[in-house]
């Protein structure tokens, strides 16, 4: 009908005309309750538009107010994208100004630069024009995705497909046969087309009259032994290799059906032993962060690292011993030796920290040789000196220090590179560039923090006039300064923890609960004859025995592993679905107290020569510890005596004929750390 109103336009009511009409008449009689507006509240507005027409709707707290759609007029249909759902908007502020002229308004679109059409600094004639009216309205456009957009999107678009109702063929075939007038062989072979059976109805009939039965799924009966031997088959088979749930029940249904068999088969997969131990979590890393509690004053809670491996200077020095305040993130880096006695340690420590900033209340470190001393923690507690160690291989508590290593190792590289200089000489002026430089956490210097105003340098030097503040002025100035760093470095661990928990997932033991251990072997190394991925992902399972803390659990090591901490963080722990009745003898493998085992040789097998150009290579088949002759490796015979001395010397080869041939095996060296 829209046609009949363009100009020039020829009128002629047809069929499809009236038929359009008395659907008109019919939505307009039978309208959907719409809400009665209220002028004193906001009113929202959804607006979009396609290549047919817009649409809009007007809404009032989540309620109907009007609904309102057109079709494009044709200059219209040459508009872009963005000025077309621009139009919409236009198009709802025009019909429904008497309700949204003078009252507070938000827009929705699903074309997102529409937000910034009120700051956009281009804008052609028509968007400027459009924007005189948009001004006068109190309004405010928000992105609204497409897809729930759903009433405006309905009414700017066209229908595109009807419901067409059909009929099956052959029941229309019966009724008008016998009013065809044909000849009888013709109407013969059409009843026949009628009274065919399908090809499946051929099968179904063809099984009916079979002696036997038609076997397609066996139906198992609620045998849970039957049931487990089916699972352990479909499982564990070399066939399968312990497939995920959803691959074992598309293999096992093409056979087999008995009821909630997906549910049993998920069960099963989750709590299999090897799977738990091998298979890799494709989930965030549990454990939520929790932040240390700030100190109330500086030095008074320090932490302490080493960094260790560094080239020896020529003063003897291999390591970095750093000490860190937690409250003002001032730091001293001290050069060591790792042959330096517990002694010698605390000589040091007395003379470059507690000589400068007393004695602090509490040291957080991680599990390192010289922090578990004896010596260490009598003397500490001599100091009155609280010692607060990490839970076993979690360096995450001390954080910071961490932190600060990176920090100094590239300020290391830097001066090497830049300067070519050794690196104790950098060492002095690394410190104090580390502490006069700006920390986003204190929102200030290490050394304005610790002294009330950064130090001065040749980049730096104080401006004429400066204030200086001196009297009971300074001890204010102290204090509100103590109050600003305690309050900056809530808000920064406020800050840290909300972006941390959103990459982390809580999980909660109960004591009893058996878990895994974490396991990761040290780069490099064979383990069980091959190469150190294809170890297991787990060892366990272990019980535990106490909650620590929040997200620290302390679990029962076996006693060949009573000189390791027995403190895991949440994130080195994986659940034990189901305790296996046999549990994996972890004493076949010497763990040392650091979780680190080392596979040796045992056992020379075979021996064969590779000639070069240059030499001639011999390997040795050899055969390790707690590993048959099947997990031997090849090896060369450099290889073994650098690693091994005076192993060949004191080993004879063992020739083992087995299927008409001489076989060894190879050795292999593991290491595993948790």
């Amino acid at each position: 009908m829209t046609s009949l109103t363009k100009k020039n336009a020829k009128y002629s009511w047809s069929p499809n005309c009236e038929e359009a009409f008395q659907s008109l008449k019919r939505s307009l009689t039978t309208a959907p309750v719409l809400a009665q507006p209220d002028v004193m509240k906001p009113f929202d507005v959804y607006c979009d538009a396609s290549r047919n027409g817009l649409g809009c709707v007007l809404m009032q707290e989540g309620r109907v107010v009007a609904y309102a759609s057109r079709q494009l007029r044709k200059h219209e249909a040459n508009y872009p994208t963005h000025d077309l759902e621009l139009a919409a908007v236009v198009h709802a502020l025009k019909i429904w100004k008497h309700y949204l002229l003078g009252n507070t308004c938000h827009i929705y679109t699903d074309h997102k630069s529409l937000k910034y059409t009120l700051t956009q600094p281009e804008l052609n004639m028509r968007q400027r024009r459009w924007l005189e009216l948009i001004k006068d309205y109190d309004m405010e456009i928000h992105y609204h995705p497409g897809k729930a957009n759903v009433v405006a999107d309905a009414l700017s678009r066209r229908a595109h497909c009807n419901v067409i109702e059909a009929q099956p063929t052959v029941r229309v075939l019966c009724f008008e046969v016998d009013e065809i007038e044909l000849p009888t062989e013709q109407l013969a072979e059409l009843y026949n087309l009628i009274i065919e059976p399908t090809v499946k109805e051929q099968i179904i009939t063809t099984q009916k009259q079979d002696k036997g039965m038609a076997f397609i799924r066996e139906v198992v009966p609620k045998d849970m032994e039957l049931r487990k031997r089916i699972l352990d088959k479909a499982h564990t088979s070399m066939f399968t290799i312990h497939p995920g749930s959803n691959k074992m029940y598309q293999d096992l249904k093409q056979k087999f059906w008995w009821t909630r068999m997906k549910r049993e088969i998920a069960k099963y997969v989750s709590e299999c032993d090897v799977c738990q131990r091998i298979k890799a979590d494709h989930l965030k890393p549990a454990g939520m962060l929790q932040p240390l509690e700030v100190p109330a004053w500086k030095w008074e809670n320090i932490h302490m690292d080493f960094i260790v491996g560094l080239p020896l200077t020529q003063k003897g020095c291999d390591s970095i011993w750093v000490v860190i305040d937690r409250f003002t993130k001032a730091a001293h880096f001290l050069p060591v030796k790792t042959t330096y006695l517990a002694k010698q340690y605390a000589e040091l420590y007395i003379s470059r920290i507690l000589a400068l900033h007393g004695v602090p209340q509490t040291i957080t470190s991680d599990r390192g040789s010289l922090f578990v001393l004896r010596f260490w923690e009598h003397l500490q507690t001599a100091l009155g000196t609280t010692l607060i160690h990490s839970s076993a291989y979690h360096p995450q508590t001390s954080g910071q220090v961490e932190r600060v290593n990176q920090i100094l190792e590239d300020m290391l590289r830097a001066c090497a590179l830049t300067y070519s200089t050794k690196w104790d000489e950098c060492l002095p002026l690394a410190e104090f560039t580390y502490n006069n430089s700006y920390q986003k956490s204190l929102e200030m210097a290490p050394f304005e923090a610790l002294y009330g105003r950064r130090c001065r340098t040749p980049l730096n030097w104080s401006a004429p006039g400066e204030r200086i503040t001196f009297g009971p002025d300074l001890v204010t100035q102290a204090e509100e300064q103590v109050k600003l760093i305690h309050s900056n470095l809530k808000r920064a661990q406020s800050r840290q923890k909300s972006y941390s928990d959103k990459r982390r997932r809580p999980l909660v033991f109960e004591v009893g609960d058996h878990v895994y251990l974490q396991a990761s072997p040290m780069k490099g190394v064979h383990r069980f004859g091959v190469k150190g991925k294809l170890a297991p992902r787990c060892v366990g399972p272990f019980k535990i025995t106490e909650q620590c803390r929040p997200v620290a659990y302390r679990i029962e090591l076996p006693p060949h592993l009573a000189a390791v901490h027995d403190v895991f963080h949440v994130s080195q722990l994986k659940k034990c679905l189901r305790v296996p009745k046999e549990a994996v003898d972890t004493s076949q493998i010497q763990i040392e107290p650091d979780l680190t085992y080392e596979e040796r040789p045992i056992k020379i097998l075979d021996q064969k020569q590779r000639t070069t150009r240059r030499r001639t290579i011999n390997f040795y088949k050899v055969q390790w510890s707690n590993h048959s002759e099947e997990r031997a490796t090849w090896e060369q015979e450099e290889y073994l005596q650098t690693k091994y001395p005076g192993f060949l010397s004191t080993t004879a080869i063992v020739h083992n004929h087995l299927n008409s041939g001489s076989y060894s095996k190879p050795y292999a060296t593991h290491y595993l750390r948790i």
